[in-house]
């Protein structure tokens, strides 16, 4: 966790009044979390993804309505009209799970391909019916014909799958922006199992369902999410719809163009979204317009005036603005850099290659040329995005740039783990147990009739029951980051390539701009051992934990300063 306790030396960049002195404690909802150490007063610009980072869509409003408007589109091409009486339900899905086209199962893992979790449909598999599907619950994570990570980019050439830190791109169609709607297509799959599964006209087979003649395969069941998913951004009817009730599917917060104000007095800023101009600037005008605005509540924000001042027209936050960006081609080689004539929203003609022109609107290019035009370059830049394909992994791994991964999930799944302590302790004194067993039972060569046996059963059952009510603590399908004691895909994910963290990039108001997060030294298992006295011939008495160190991130960057990683 970060905590204020001190700043570079120097006059801070864009410090809240009061923060520091007033001692205030931050609330886990305010913190960012660090994965390497950063030093705020070292970044000349900050930049900024529009989609689910400065534009905050409502849910589960907005997830219910692209799932409505999938359903619509699954009808009107033959599916039966019974799969409209579903209805989204944000308990059931998570972020991150993996469907499986050979056996149409939904799958929790971890980054090796480790399964952690499976549902078909809205039934979970039990441990013998997942060997049953994945021998040594294990699937092979290269196989990306069949196994698919649900965290949608509509608007990259192909639905990406992430293993291992290498980024692939199967030969899909690609739609129009990129968004975080994952959590409809994860649920919309279970909902088409579970109707084939009881509906008495199909026959359920292991691949898909017999109905006749014809043969439904969960593969082909993908593709038809899959194109529809893409219909709906292509054909705009999920933007138009959007557009049409701005109030009920955004937020909108009178502290986005405070924190932009002071970001713009220590640095540059700019904008780089994979939306259009005519969406962007739609959206922008509402977020910054005048109108009713969530206000900085004394009690959450007391670092900001309760009169907020009136905001200047959007363009005016930004030095940079590139819509169109097509990431992550964007951060590779990138496409023709072009104007937009804002006026007409059309693009000028040719490529541009003149300087940058102060609130001018770009289309296109490529992260080169952004750091060109605003003449910074790698760790000069600090990039917030929700994306952790599309917007932080490339950043990082093309750019070298700093980054800032926004999880929305993050408060929720922080009240969960605080309410949940004793459940978490419960687990870590059944799996200590379960390792001093091995141990007592082993070293008298324990056989498979032994009372021994049946202790060590009895415990690993324990296990799975606590495992499982903590999971359905967050929903049915689990913690985005966890699922028991293991961490999933995205939490090894998150922990590579996100140097900091947060539930909103909001955050950033409680700490000075001059602030440094700083990373707590990560000790490996061995060195664990030794730190904790633990160590004796052979055997230490419970596991050790150590997360990420596997990933060999460094974390030693810009150790000056002020804000301590708990």
């Amino acid at each position: 966790m970060a905590t204020v306790d001190g700043e570079e030396s120097g006059q801070p960049r864009g410090e809240p009044q009061g923060l520091v002195s007033q001692g205030l404690r931050q609330d886990w909802h305010q913190r960012i979390f660090v994965n390497r150490s950063l030093a705020l007063g070292k970044i000349r610009c900050f930049g900024f993804d529009m989609d689910y980072t400065l534009a905050a869509y409502k849910s589960p409003a907005y997830e219910a309505l692209a799932f409505g408007l999938l359903l619509e589109h699954l009808v009107s091409i033959g599916y039966p009209h019974e799969i409209l009486r579903y209805t989204y339900d944000p308990t059931f899905p998570t972020r991150g799970l993996v469907f499986d086209a050979l056996y149409g199962n939904l799958l929790k893992v971890d980054t090796h391909g480790n399964v952690l979790l499976a549902a078909h449909g809205f039934t979970f598999l039990s441990e013998a019916e997942v060997w049953r599907f994945y021998p040594s619950k294990f699937i092979q994570r290269d196989d990306l014909q069949r196994f698919h990570i649900l965290n949608t980019l509509f608007d990259l050439p192909g639905k990406m799958g992430v293993w291992g830190g290498v980024l692939r791109s199967p030969a899909l169609t690609w739609g129009q922006w990129l968004t975080s709607l994952s959590t409809p297509e994860t649920y919309l799959y279970a909902c088409l199992v579970d109707f084939f599964s009881g509906c008495s006209r199909y026959t359920n087979c292991d691949t898909g369902y017999q109905h006749g003649n014809l043969f439904m395969s969960f593969r082909s069941l993908f593709q038809d999410v899959t194109d529809a998913m893409d219909n709906i951004h292509q054909s705009g009817c999920l933007k138009e719809k959007t557009l049409q009730d701005l109030e009920k599917y955004l937020e909108k917060d009178a502290r986005i163009p405070i924190l932009l104000g002071r970001m713009k007095e220590v640095g540059k800023v700019f904008l780089a979204t994979n939306s259009s101009y005519g969406y962007t600037h739609a959206i922008m005008t509402y977020l910054f317009g005048v109108g009713e605005r969530r206000p900085p509540d004394e009690h959450v924000c007391p670092v900001l005036p309760v009169a907020a001042p009136q905001a200047g027209p959007w363009k005016s936050y930004f030095d940079l603005i590139v819509v169109d960006t097509q990431k992550p081609r964007f951060f590779a080689e990138g496409t023709v850099l072009r104007q937009v004539n804002t006026d007409s929203g059309n693009l000028r003609v040719g490529t541009y290659t003149g300087p940058h022109q102060h609130c001018a609107v770009y289309s296109g290019g490529s992260s080169d040329l952004v750091c060109e035009l605003l003449g910074a370059r790698g760790k000069d830049i600090l990039y917030i995005g929700d994306h952790i394909f599309g917007d932080i992994l490339k950043s990082k791994k093309q750019q070298g740039w700093r980054t800032c991964l926004v999880v929305p999930e993050l408060s929720w799944e922080l009240r969960v783990w605080a309410l949940e302590k004793e459940r978490m302790e419960e687990l870590k004194r059944l799996d200590t147990h379960l390792a001093d067993l091995y141990h007592f039972f082993g070293a008298r060569h324990m056989d498979g009739s032994s009372c021994g046996q049946q202790d060590i059963d009895s415990t690993k059952r324990e296990i799975q029951r606590v495992t499982r009510e903590l999971d359905q603590c967050y929903s049915a399908t689990g913690s985005l980051f966890r699922c028991g004691s293991r961490q999933t895909l995205f939490s090894s994910q998150l922990m590579r390539y996100a140097d900091l963290y947060t539930a909103t990039y909001l955050n950033f108001l409680y700490c000075p701009l001059s602030s440094l997060y700083r990373a707590a030294p990560e000790l490996m298992p061995h060195e664990a051992v030794v730190e904790r006295g633990l160590s004796s011939p052979g055997f230490a008495s419970h596991p050790v934990s150590c997360s990420g160190t596997a990933e060999g991130k460094e974390r030693d960057e810009d150790q000056k300063g002020g804000v301590e990683a708990d």
